[in-house]
Parts: C-alpha cells; sequence; structure tokens
C-alpha cells in the first residue's frame, strides 16, 4: 500500500512552545566548492570525475561567493567551513581562501589532502585555517585504494601529510568506518594518533546521495556497519565510551513517550547556520535537500531565503499516525539520531522511520542499561 504522504500544515500558535526560539545572526556557512573529487569513495554522496565539466560550469564563481558571503556578515556571520567534493580541485581556492581570510572570518577546509602542494603549504602558513581536517580511507595502500577506488592517491596523501608535518602546519586526520576498512580500523586509529596525538574522531553513518542515484546508494549502503559492529568501536574509544555511558540519562528519555505534538523538525535545523551547495542552491542543513526546503540563491538574496526556509521548518508538522506513535514518541531518539532530513533521503519521505537507525538506537540502549 502506498504510504500518505508527509501533511505540512501551520502550526497553531499554541504548539509554538515545542519549537526553540530560532536566532536572528546567521554565524557560521559550510560552502562546498564543487562536487567534483579526484577520488571515487565507495561510500561518498557527492563524488563527480574530476574533470566533469558541466559539473565545473555549474559551480559557484568567486564573485558569487563574495556576493553570498557580503550578505550573511551584517546578520554576524563568524565562520565559513570549504568543503566539496575535494575544494583544492578548484584553481581559484586560494582566492577564495583569502578573500574570506581578509574578511576577519574563521575558516575551515575539509580535503582529502592529495592535492597539497608547496603554494598550499605557503598559503596556510601566511593564512592558517581555523582547521584542517582530513579524512584517512586506509591505514595501507591496499585499503586506501580499494576506498576510494583511485590507484596512487594513497602515495600523494602521504606526501602531503609529511610535508603539512615538515612545515608545522597544524591538521586533524579523522576517518569513516566503512566495511572496506573496518579489519584495519586499529591501525588507521594508530596512524590518525601518530600524527594528531590530541584528536581522533572517526563517523560510521553513510549519507545517501541528494540526486537518489540508486546504484551507488546501493553501494553506500553496502558499506554501512551492522549496529553490533559500531558498538563495538564505540565501546573500544575511551572518549566516546564515557561520554555515551555519562549522558545516559539524558539521551533515554522515557518521559518523551509523552510527548504528543506534532512539529516535524526538532533539531537545530537553520539555528545560525547554512549550507550553500557549489551550485547555489541554500539548505538549512548539509542534509536538508527536500524541494520545499531548498532556495538558488541565484534567484534569491541568502537571507530572504534563509529566513523563508526557517519560517518552513517551525511550522511543518506530519499527521501521519506511523509517526506520531512511532518515532515521535520514542525514548531512544536521541540514540538514533533520526531526523527528517536522512528520513526523506533513505525513504523519500520526510515523516519515515528509518529502520536501521532504529536497530542500532535498540543495540547501544542495551548495552547503556545492561539489558
Amino acid at each position: 500500500m502506498k504510504k500518505p504522504p508527509v501533511t505540512i500544515i501551520p502550526i497553531q500558535e499554541s504548539c509554538l512552545s515545542t519549537v526553540a526560539h530560532l536566532p536572528d545572526t546567521l554565524i557560521s556557512l559550510t560552502i562546498e566548492l564543487t562536487a567534483r573529487c579526484n577520488n571515487s569513495c565507495r561510500h561518498c554522496y557527492n563524488n563527480l570525475p574530476p574533470n566533469a565539466k558541466e559539473a565545473q560550469e555549474k559551480e559557484l564563481s568567486l564573485d558569487e561567493i563574495k556576493a553570498i558571503i557580503e550578505q550573511a556578515l551584517p546578520k554576524g556571520l563568524l565562520w565559513v567551513l570549504l568543503t566539496g567534493g575535494e575544494p583544492l580541485l578548484r584553481k581559484d581556492f586560494a582566492d577564495i581562501f583569502i578573500y574570506l581570510k581578509k574578511k576577519g572570518l574563521l575558516v575551515s577546509v575539509f580535503s582529502n589532502a592529495t592535492l597539497i602542494t608547496n603554494e598550499h603549504i605557503r598559503l596556510f602558513k601566511k593564512f592558517p585555517p581555523r582547521d584542517l581536517e582530513i579524512t584517512v580511507y586506509g591505514a595501507t595502500p591496499t585499503t586506501y585504494n580499494a576506498v576510494t577506488r583511485t590507484a596512487g592517491n594513497y602515495d600523494k596523501f602521504i606526501q602531503s601529510i609529511e610535508l603539512l608535518s615538515e612545515y608545522n602546519v597544524p591538521f586533524r586526520l579523522k576517518t569513516m568506518a566503512l566495511a572496506t576498512n573496518y579489519h584495519e580500523f586499529s591501525a588507521i586509529r594508530e596512524f590518525c594518533q601518530n600524527y594528531t596525538k590530541d584528536y581522533f574522531y572517526f563517523d560510521f553513518q553513510l549519507h545517501l546521495r541528494p540526486d537518489g542515484d540508486p546504484g551507488k546508494n546501493k553501494t553506500i549502503t553496502k558499506e554501512r556497519l551492522s549496529p553490533e559492529k559500531i558498538i563495538e568501536l564505540e565501546w573500544n574509544d575511551p572518549a566516546r565510551s564515557k561520554a555515551l555511558e555519562k549522558e545516559c540519562s539524558t539521551l533515554i528519555q522515557p518521559d518523551f513517550l509523552n510527548n504528543r505534538g506534532n512539529s516535524l523538525f526538532r533539531c537545530g535545523v537553520g539555528r545560525g547556520s547554512a549550507f550553500v551547495s557549489c551550485d547555489g542552491t541554500l539548505r538549512l542543513c548539509q542534509s536538508l535537500c527536500h524541494e520545499e526546503y531548498t532556495c538558488n540563491l541565484r534567484n534569491r538574496s541568502l537571507i530572504e531565503a534563509w529566513e523563508e526556509l526557517r519560517s518552513k521548518t517551525r511550522t511543518a508538522v506530519s499527521d501521519s499516525r506511523e509517526f506520531l506513535e512511532d518515532c515521535n514518541r520514542c525514548q531512544y531518539i536521541n540514540l538514533c539520531m533520526w531526523c527528517p532530513a536522512l528520513a526523506h533521503l533513505e525513504t523519500g519521505r520526510l515523516d519515515a522511520r528509518i529502520d536501521t537507525f532504529c536497530r542500532l538506537a535498540k543495540a547501544r540502549a542495551a548495552k547503556l542499561t545492561g539489558e
């Protein structure tokens, strides 16, 4: 049977108490400089070939990026994250980076580091980024190349890491926990901590593609770890396991069962932040790709579009019985991290249950409570 679509209707005034006040400041922007990448990672939701001409032609120009920033600055903009694809593929990356730094902004960069040159070293020495975060896909060439499906980039990655270290350019290493690299996760951790002893971060939540490509989404889902393997990794990580145990009383909320509100968005979406895709599409968060909650900034001003989309999330509710009686009342929702954006990517509906998230949440709860 076809499931009914989510119904978007205005919230009654009495229901507004369930939605936190949205600040008027736009503190941070994530700007996706390109969807192109010189890797072709198995788990990636946004990787077009590095020489994809059509994609390159759709990318925001330097002048368009400047216009967006100029609109955001009066709203309190402090921090910009540059991401991709691989942002260093942009030939004008240095011009974009320097412009942002000269505006007094904190600028972070997410990269695979395989394209770092001496010119980038000089750039980062003169204008230090707030963060330079680099993803490690494997501790050996075999695993790294299996994940990235690009021969030879492991050596480039190592050379770049050594170059950054030699010139004392601060960086952080992180990883994705995948089916393809799970067998050497301990080695990846050791590799990361050899370079950044005070920092190690891993993520296992694999994001489906906004374009909905079924073949590529199938490859992504095959890389997902089982709840048992995820919990094993979490409990073998002292910082993460201690945080989960410490916050157990707030992550599991039996009283949430009595929450009968029907607001759809209960997360921090639109609260002081936004995401701009490489073609100029504004989203309140990177995952919220539903067409009703996006605007193209080539047709609208940033602030006008941002405020309109925030208003829509504030007034979005669901009348789906499945949602109201299931996820909307689940005491484990903070262990699940369910949200409408991810529900839409996974199921095509903003208010649908995500079975894989649900299984992980219940397995986490059992581990925390000893049941």
